[in-house]
């Protein structure tokens, strides 16, 4: 009896999600800018060093630290106003961005950007870096992003804060993290991470590992 071999299996379409601020893009510099705009227009005092350091939460989170709660919605259009003006050319994109969403690309996949900014500024800013996602959904933090992911159907997100392990996790997707923000490798591993990266630069090699391992589970069961 002749054995026929066995068909290959399709590779099945994934998704990936990424993070925007220190994760795709340093927007360190735009947003001191604008933070120090905006505390010589209000007069009031805003540490900008401060609040660069701990990117990745609302940015109401972060103007509760300086204004009144009465005024954060005020003074939240009046930044979101000035970092269009401020912000969007002097961030940079971060090293491995555009090679990252080249590899999903290549592998098959989609990349989705979800993201706690403003939608509006988020695409300026991939659109001044030529950064180009299939899809971009702003304004989800934390486990609030996992309502875009599962719409999507990502299973991998990456992101550079614990806040983005814990919107991977909730949308049931694999958290792959990067310590390029304001939270160190250890402080990902310890909120659940599944894998820490040193940077974008080694997520090409890694996915391709991981899809790799995925289609290889696939024709085991086929």
């Amino acid at each position: 009896m002749t054995t026929q071999p066995r068909a290959a299996v399709p590779a099945a379409p994934f998704t990936v999600g990424f993070d925007l601020d220190m994760t795709l893009i340093d927007s360190r510099p735009g947003i001191r800018t604008t933070y120090e705009a905006l505390a010589a227009e209000t007069g009031v005092f805003i540490d900008a060093e401060l609040a660069v350091s701990r990117l990745g939460p609302p940015l109401f989170q972060e103007l509760r630290e300086w204004f009144p709660e009465a005024d954060v919605p005020r003074v939240a259009d009046r930044y979101r106003a000035l970092y269009r003006e401020l912000a969007i050319t002097g961030s940079l994109a971060m090293p491995g961005a555009r090679e990252a969403l080249a590899a999903v690309r290549e592998l098959g996949g989609r990349s989705i950007v979800v993201t706690a900014k403003h939608g509006g500024n988020a695409r300026l800013h991939l659109d001044h870096l030529g950064l180009e996602p299939d899809a971009l959904i702003g304004d989800l933090w934390a486990e609030q992003k996992a309502v875009a992911l599962r719409e999507h159907g990502a299973g991998v997100y990456v992101g550079d804060h614990t806040g983005d392990v814990r919107g991977a996790h909730a949308a049931g997707a694999l958290s792959v993290a990067v310590p390029t923000g304001p939270c160190p490798a250890g402080e990902l591993s310890a909120a659940g991470a599944d894998v820490v990266l040193d940077g974008l630069a080694d997520f090409p090699r890694w996915l391709r590992a991981h899809r790799a391992a995925v289609a290889e589970g696939a024709a085991t069961s086929a």
